[in-house]
């Protein structure tokens, strides 16, 4: 390479660039003109990966092309439930097995009193019946 104030000459030839010509050429590196700049990126197990691939050798295309075209013609379906909803089944859920629990217990200890037993079924239809009123 010989070097001069302005010029950098390349002696094998590929060819010379000035500092001025460096400076946008960084620019461009930095910034590349493409028509959908915003990249996702994801990890899938192997058995994932081999599924995608073999659909997309199916319909000629690449795993990234297919991935995307899946993405765009998917539909979502909206749940059922909100959020708060979906939180207030589980709790009532998690009640739920609490009161199962208790009757368990109480009808595998060795004296169950009679009362026991009916209050803890009683919690339990209520319990079952205020989750139904939810889901309908």
């Amino acid at each position: 390479m010989i070097f001069n104030k302005y010029m950098i000459y390349r002696v094998k030839g590929v060819g010379l660039m000035s500092e001025l010509n460096k400076s946008v050429a960084s620019d461009k590196l930095r910034k590349p003109n493409r028509k959908e700049p915003k990249q996702i990126s994801f990890r899938v197990s192997e058995d994932e990966y081999e599924k995608l691939k073999q659909s997309a050798e199916t319909l000629n295309m690449s795993v990234p092309s297919f991935v995307k075209s899946k993405a765009k013609n998917s539909r979502l379906v909206r749940p059922k439930f909100s959020a708060d909803l979906q939180k207030e089944i589980a709790t009532d859920l998690s009640r739920l097995t609490s009161y199962g629990n208790q009757i368990a217990k109480v009808l595998n200890s060795s004296y169950v009193e009679h009362d026991d037993l009916l209050r803890n079924i009683t919690m339990l239809r209520k319990e079952v019946n205020e989750l139904w009123q939810l889901l309908k």
